[in-house]
Order: C-alpha cells, then structure tokens, then sequence
C-alpha cells in the first residue's frame, strides 16, 4: 500500500509532522488539509512547508527535497540583459501593488501549464499576510504600467519566494535581481524558489538538500526582523542600477 501524507489538525496552531515523514513520489508531500491562515503560513514557513494545490484539491503542503534557492549575491543577469538595462527607465517599488502582483502571477501565460496554483483562497490569504506586514512584492513600472514583479513572505532574515511574472520579456528578472540586491543589503542571505525549472536555474538558482535547506531556515526565521511594508525601504529605485554585475555574479556562459 502507498504511503499517504498526514492529515493536519483542525487548529491554526497545530504542528506540522517532520519534513523527512514527506513522500518521495510526489516529491515533497508532506501533509494535507488545514487552512490558510497567517498562523499557520507562518508555522509551516519557519519550518521550510508551503502549500500549493489546484482548484477543487484539499490544501497540499509541501517540502521538496533537492529545495531550490538563489544567494542574495547570486543572482545572475547576463551581460547582454544589463547592457539594455543601461538606459533602462524602469522603476521598481515595494509593496505599492501587491494584488495586482498576485493577480498578474495568476493569470499570466505560463508555457505548459493549464491553469492556476494561485487560487482565490491563496489569494486571500496573502493578501492578510500583506495587510499584516509578512507578505510583500517588487513590482516593476515602466511609468504607470506594471511590467514584472515578484511576491513572498518574510520570516525572520529568510524571504520566501511565491510566483513572478512578466508583462514585458526582463520584468521578472529585475524584479527578482532588486529583490535580491535589497535583501543583501540587509544582511538576508537567501530567497526560496521551492522547486526547479530551467528559468531559475539559469538566473543563478542552486539546488540544495532539504536538509541543508531547513537547517539554514531554522537559523534565519528566527531573527528578530518587525514585519511591516517595504515601500519606504526602497522607494523608486531605477532598474538600470542592475546594469552593473555583482562581484559575485557567476560568469556568462
């Protein structure tokens, strides 16, 4: 008989089963049911779990294992991405338009995939998670028009990243490149990208063991970080500022 994930508690509050009790096939699944709410996002994230699931699927938490992640000091652009970003005249915010960041990743055309994980009770409930400070998004405007961005939660020193989009080819690349360049500054090492796909891999995405990966959660969800909305932090910062690499940028292939 296959194995099964566990049923979790009917109580926000209620503890996950260890992420090594997740299921090899599908890769990650740990638990099911439960609800959204921010005391249980925020539990299942200092624990390295998130929860992804289709319409008309019970909640579905997850912790796979390789995790996929990026250095804050890795992101990589290439040498011809930045050349066009020299006269760029994009701007890029924080936490000015949340929703239309989550309704874009909604609804953008993702080659190979039908439908949506970002369902409308997701929806909700990061928007909550936004309302109380723990959710935020890196939008990127192109005068009024919004033209990439990307959205995640807060925990700690760790950001834990959920869906990127681009309205115009680059807008989520330097929407995560000053996602990045912005926590580096402030001494957060690492953002979760959960599992791979090419995309990430070639903008500098690494694979690690849930192991390793929950061990470094365990260090950084539990610095003493107040949540609160970014948009003074950053301000309109130009994307043309990305033009220059970090030093510790990987080289173009």
């Amino acid at each position: 008989m296959s194995a099964l994930p566990a049923l979790l508690a009917p109580e926000p509050d209620a503890p996950f089963p260890p992420v090594d009790q997740a299921l090899r096939h599908p890769d990650g699944l740990l638990a099911v049911g439960g609800d959204l709410s921010p005391t249980r996002l925020l539990n299942a994230y200092r624990h390295g779990i998130f929860p992804w699931y289709s319409q008309g699927q019970p909640i579905l938490w997850w912790s796979p294992d390789p995790r996929v992640v990026f250095r804050t000091d890795g992101v990589h652009l290439s040498s011809r991405f930045r050349r066009t970003l020299r006269h760029s005249d994009w701007v890029v915010r924080a936490d000015t338009a949340f929703a239309d960041v989550v309704q874009a990743c909604a609804t953008v055309h993702r080659p190979g995939q039908r439908g949506t994980w970002i369902v409308p009770q997701m929806r909700t409930a990061y928007a909550r998670m936004h309302a109380l400070g723990h959710a935020h998004s890196f939008e990127v405007f192109e005068g009024d028009r919004l033209v990439g961005g990307i959205y995640g939660v807060a925990v700690g020193r760790m950001f834990f990243g959920e869906s990127m989009f681009s309205a115009v080819s680059g807008g989520s690349k330097v929407a995560l490149a000053a996602l990045a360049r912005h926590l580096h500054g402030r001494g957060w090492p690492l953002i979760d990208a959960q599992v791979e796909n090419d995309h990430l891999m070639r903008l500098g995405a690494q694979r690690w063991s849930r192991e390793r990966f929950i061990a470094s959660v365990a260090e950084l969800a539990v610095q003493p970080v107040e949540p609160g909305a970014w948009t003074q932090a950053v301000g309109d910062w130009p994307a043309s500022r990305l033009a220059q690499a970090t030093s510790s940028a990987p080289p173009d292939p």
